[in-house]
């Protein structure tokens, strides 16, 4: 019999190959290191005076959004900031 690599209900005859791609640098499964790597995220967030703020806005004010944000050359949440920024400051005047 022979052996072909897309055989998988032999998998046992290619135990000893190894298999082409990037090799395992991290011991911990792809889940773990999400949530590593989210709280890692927080953490810098928190050390830079970042406070995460979520809320829905309706799919004409986000599409006007994202095209204000690249006319802008600027993220998303930068352009929102911005707006809030200049908001506040208009009613605090």
């Amino acid at each position: 019999m022979a052996k072909e690599i897309t055989d998988l209900t032999t998998i046992d005859l290619f135990s000893d190959e190894k298999r082409p791609g990037r090799p395992k640098t991290n011991p911990n499964p792809r889940s773990v290191q999400i949530k590593i790597n989210k709280r890692n995220q927080v953490k810098r967030d928190k050390n830079k005076g970042l406070k995460r703020v979520e809320f829905k806005v309706h799919h004409s004010l986000f599409e006007q959004l994202e095209q204000l944000a690249e006319t802008q050359q600027v993220s998303r949440s930068e352009l929102i900031e911005s707006l809030l920024i200049e908001s506040l400051a208009a009613h605090i005047k």
